[in-house]
């Protein structure tokens, strides 16, 4: 689809309906094509940000796909905090 820039400014909403059914939409000014409007895919969106940033060193793939096992607390060894506190300001 082609669009000049005037009508893209009063019917964008034409425009975003034309890309989310899949269409280019090529902008035009003057009869000449300035830009092009055209849907995103997911994998171009999440897969290839994916990529870029285990690629940068941003980002480490998990090592396992399932999901991650229930959260137990772990039983605390010694002294209990508050009472290490207390022993460090009478020290004091």
């Amino acid at each position: 689809m082609r669009m000049g820039l005037r009508e893209a400014n009063q019917r964008f909403s034409k425009a975003v309906k034309a890309v989310k059914a899949g269409e280019e939409v090529v902008l035009t000014e003057r009869g000449k094509p300035v830009a092009v409007i055209k849907p995103l895919s997911e994998v171009t969106r999440a897969g290839a940000t994916v990529r870029r940033l285990e690629a940068a060193g941003l980002l480490r793939a998990a090592s396992r796909t399932s999901p991650l096992p229930p959260w137990t607390p772990r039983p605390i060894q010694g002294a209990p905090l508050s009472e290490t506190l207390r022993e460090e300001r009478e020290s004091s």
